[in-house]
């Protein structure tokens, strides 16, 4: 079996050859009008590069003047999204995605997500779309223990939650093209942190109509684009989340694009759902990009012994600012909730017209 090292001395070559050819091609022409509203009044929001593996390319989030829906432009390919995705959640960085997708705070985060569904009743089964690895459906069966839990995601994470007994049902794919096999099987479908990563979000939120049965309901979670962080921290801004992140919707579009396809919106909750990490992430970004470069094999050779250890050095040096900033972040969190500093907002709508 491999060392890390030598995976990444084997990957480096099938990246390096992927990477001669350039970064132009992973990205679709430049918009010149909002995939929202269709104004041509844009303005550029953030110019940034990839804070958080360093893999080459230069992305950038413009804004709409008329109806503020922020959107990367130009946009990831498909292939584009296969390169910049790839060993972030499963290869050389599932262990890392294992560990913040299953700490502590994100269960609590989870738990918060499930018990929002309470007030509408027992659902009897329930599609995660973006599962992942099943993370959330774990926690939420303890939430909701009659309720089945079903995943889909595009990586073979799903696969293995389904392995690991975190879902009854593993569906590998695009919503958008499994809808029409799942149609009407599902009373909930959750999208959380999700709609921020698609290609277009208008298709999704139809693809959850056609799975959904009538009456049930979809849980959405999303980045807050009117966070009055985004503009303090800049580039460092984690919801930015460059490359990942194609669209960011503020909370009024959303509600109304829900209402214009049928759905009833019947809570929205701006200030729970903050991820009290905008300090913390703001200062990781920071630290990770003034360091040597980590041996990653889309760097076209490893860092010398010299940079391994000064990396190694200034890191752990730095540890116990990381966890000053973590602690007050986390004590800061209750007020930050009930303030524009909040990053994220949920809405719940129910599939179908009030009556």
């Amino acid at each position: 079996m491999m060392n890390r090292t030598q995976e990444v001395d084997r990957l480096r070559v099938d990246y390096q050859r992927e990477l001669a050819l350039g970064t132009d091609r992973f990205h679709t022409p430049k918009r010149t009008m909002c995939p929202w509203c269709g104004s041509s009044r844009l303005r550029t929001r953030l110019r940034t590069v990839d804070l958080l593996q360093h893999k080459p390319g230069t992305f950038v989030i413009d804004q709409c003047r008329d109806c503020s829906h922020s959107f990367q432009n130009p946009q990831l390919t498909p292939e584009g999204l296969d390169f910049y995705y790839r060993d972030f959640y499963d290869g050389l960085g599932a262990d890392l995605a294992e560990w913040v997708f299953d700490g502590k705070g994100n269960r609590k985060r989870y738990l918060a997500s499930a018990r929002a569904l309470l007030p509408f009743g027992a659902p009897r089964r329930w599609l995660d779309v973006g599962t992942g690895h099943g993370h959330f459906p774990q926690t939420a069966r303890t939430v909701h223990p009659a309720t089945t839990f079903d995943g889909l995601d595009l990586s073979g994470g799903v696969d293995e939650a389904k392995r690991q007994g975190r879902i009854a049902e593993a569906h590998r794919g695009l919503l958008t093209e499994l809808a029409p096999k799942l149609e009407g099987t599902y009373d909930t479908a959750s999208m959380f942190h999700y709609l921020e990563h698609t290609t277009d979000p208008r298709a999704e939120l139809t693809a959850a109509r056609t799975v959904l049965t009538p009456g049930g309901h979809l849980i959405i979670e999303v980045p807050d684009p009117e966070c009055v962080s985004s503009a303090i921290l800049g580039r460092y801004w984690m919801p930015y989340f460059q490359p990942q992140h194609l669209h960011l919707i503020p909370l009024a579009n959303l509600r109304r694009e829900l209402e214009s396809l049928g759905y009833t919106v019947v809570a929205v909750e701006r200030h729970e759902p903050h991820i009290p990490f905008d300090l913390t992430g703001a200062a990781v970004l920071a630290l990770v990009n003034a360091l040597p470069l980590a041996d990653e094999p889309w760097h076209a050779a490893p860092p010398s012994d010299l940079q391994r250890k000064a990396r190694t050095a200034l890191f752990w040096s730095a540890a116990p600012l990381l966890a000053g900033v973590y602690g007050a972040e986390q004590l800061l969190a209750p007020l930050l909730r009930r303030t524009r500093l909040s990053n994220a907002y949920r809405i719940v709508a129910r599939n179908g017209t009030a009556s």
